[in-house]
């Protein structure tokens, strides 16, 4: 109340503010008793959030902005602050600072259930005796402070390298993993007789716009359940760190 009069006060005059304001808010201040608070010293939690509120402001800045109400807490407690969780989360508000939310669940594969799909060919088998034999391709995802960018990968088995890869902030098949797949057709010569291309039943993979292009480049194309093109136990150390170093960069 007192902050509200203290901004509006030399528009409007305290007494037409009082007069205005006491039937419609229950408990406003007369003119008499808005003089008397303003003039009432500091209490003590006011002056203590005078000297709370900069030093959270300044910590949650050093720790780029992400610190939400536990851990501000403990790093308040740390700093040798007596102070609640309670109070911590209050004297944010005052802030103006606040944690970052935790980002939603992403699927990165969706399967449609009324399109057939081409057998598996590769039955959890992720060896080959030769380069441009058997390829497997997955879709991951990278957060970044604007959102989500999503990665797709093409790996050779035999090299355990990825031979193709794309970055966008959609999982179309045209946009994301095509782009990936030419990629890696490219530098195997735009050829890919014999070679078999093994997917999850996403449906970026299954669209038609991919499904063709596989045809086209004159792989067999091959489909195990949703998840199982990257196999933890059957994609090598390598790889992985392949896929973090490029995930990383974005």
């Amino acid at each position: 109340m007192i902050r509200f009069i203290d901004e509006h006060r030399d528009r409007f005059g305290v007494e037409l503010i009082c007069r205005v304001l006491r039937p419609a808010v229950q408990g406003f201040l007369t003119s008499r008793g808005y003089r008397a608070a303003a003039g009432r010293a500091p209490s003590a939690r006011r002056l203590r959030d005078n000297l709370l509120v900069p030093e959270i402001a300044r910590l949650h800045a050093e720790n780029y902005g992400v610190y939400g109400r536990r851990k501000m807490h403990a790093l308040m407690r740390r700093q040798g602050w007596d102070i609640g969780r309670d109070q911590t989360e209050r004297l944010m508000q005052l802030a103006g600072v606040r944690g970052v939310k935790k980002s939603k669940r992403v699927f990165t594969t969706k399967t449609d259930r009324t399109q057939s799909l081409p057998q598996d060919l590769v039955n959890r088998r992720f060896t080959a005796d030769g380069p441009r034999r058997l390829w497997v391709c997955d879709v991951t995802y990278v957060a970044t402070w604007s959102g989500f960018a999503y990665v797709a990968f093409v790996t050779d088995v035999c090299s355990r390298r990825i031979v193709g890869w794309n970055v966008a902030a959609t999982l179309k098949a045209e946009i994301l993993p095509l782009q990936a797949l030419d990629m890696a057709a490219w530098d195997a010569g735009g050829d890919l007789t014999g070679l078999t291309h093994h997917s999850d039943h996403g449906s970026n993979y299954m669209a038609m716009v991919y499904t063709d292009r596989v045809v086209e480049l004159g792989a067999v194309p091959s489909t195990g359940t949703v998840g199982d093109s990257f196999d933890c136990q059957s994609v090598s150390a390598a790889s992985r760190e392949d896929e973090e170093v490029l995930a990383g960069a974005f």
